[in-house]
């Protein structure tokens, strides 16, 4: 190239230097992007993460395919009609979640957390099979229990079944343990609280509220020994609003996560291995000590929990009671 006027032209020079820049800029990003990799950085993969025999990219899966980003944000993407769910499982813990997921229908009670905490996944992931100790550990569960314990949620009652749920929470726990700079960010110690959250007894101060949950839940029921068969009925009403049972049972015979117990007691019921059985008490006492040795057609296993460890002989009649009058 020619120059004007008899001036020094350096345009290899010029191009030489540009391409050093570019070729200095080429290394800066390689070496950058191949930092990003190093283990040094303490970052949580997925592939690190398991829960109940799931892994994290399972769940990330069975969470893209419900299209739970619809309505919830996740590190930082998704929509906000929903809560923000990345730190949830941190939050809330495995119980808490294990008890929400199959029934979201409506808020999990302290005693299907309790039931939860039977779980020997759970029991590991938690580090406590106590509740008290659970929800000190675990204060997002606490305030959701003290809050929304046995209200109707907003969210509706997905189809999992329980390799999903456990998906679900192996994915929730790798969101909880990754480095998000600072997401999501912390509210302001003075937001309002929905009405409809509102507490339903008043909140005691320094964290008092969580032990008081935890004292109640676990605190034994009173006897239904001697009650004459109206009180019973009355008794065994009660305890399935306690024991959150309508979270995913209908007092009719719509289906929701289970069968619907209008018109049960009494009838035939097929089961999923082609025979049928009466609903008798024997019948409605084992499926809800033993959940999962006669499943009904149509409704996938090991979805509920054993409620054995929780309801004495006394508590179950009253509930078999209730049942016989529907």
């Amino acid at each position: 190239m020619s120059c004007l006027n008899g001036t020094d032209c350096r345009e290899t020079a010029k191009r030489r230097s540009a391409l050093a820049v570019l070729a200095l800029m080429l290394a800066i990003f390689l070496l950058l992007s191949a930092w990003s990799f190093l283990p040094s950085r303490n970052q949580v993969v997925p592939d690190d993460i398991q829960y109940g025999g799931a892994s994290a990219v399972e769940g990330k899966r069975v969470f893209q395919a419900y299209n739970c980003m619809g309505c919830h944000t996740i590190v930082g993407n998704g929509a906000y009609f929903g809560p923000d769910l990345t730190r949830i499982h941190a939050e809330a813990g495995p119980a808490w979640l294990a008890a929400f997921l199959p029934s979201a229908g409506g808020w999990p009670t302290s005693a299907a957390v309790r039931v939860q905490l039977q779980n020997p996944a759970i029991r590991e992931d938690a580090g406590t099979d106590d509740l008290q100790a659970y929800l000190q550990r675990y204060p997002g569960a606490a305030e959701r229990l003290e809050q929304r314990a046995g209200q109707h949620s907003l969210m509706p009652n997905l189809p999992l079944n329980a390799h999903e749920v456990a998906a679900l929470i192996a994915f929730l726990k790798y969101t909880s343990s990754m480095h998000t700079e600072g997401w999501p960010p912390k509210p302001h110690a003075n937001r309002r609280v929905p009405a409809s959250w509102a507490p339903k007894a008043p909140m005691a101060g320094n964290g008092a509220a969580a032990g008081q949950t935890a004292a109640a839940a676990s605190s034994p029921a009173p006897s239904s020994a001697g009650a004459q068969p109206q009180d019973l009925v009355a008794r065994g009403r009660q305890l399935v609003s306690d024991l959150g049972c309508v979270a995913c049972h209908a007092t009719d015979q719509k289906r929701t996560v289970g069968p619907g117990w209008g018109q049960l007691a009494g009838h035939e019921v097929q089961l999923a291995d082609g025979t049928t059985v009466t609903a008798d008490e024997a019948y409605l006492a084992r499926s809800i000590r033993q959940p999962d040795a006669q499943i009904v057609a149509g409704y996938p296993p090991h979805v509920m929990p054993s409620y054995d460890a929780l309801i004495d002989e006394a508590d179950m009649k009253a509930i078999v009671a209730y049942l016989n009058s529907l």
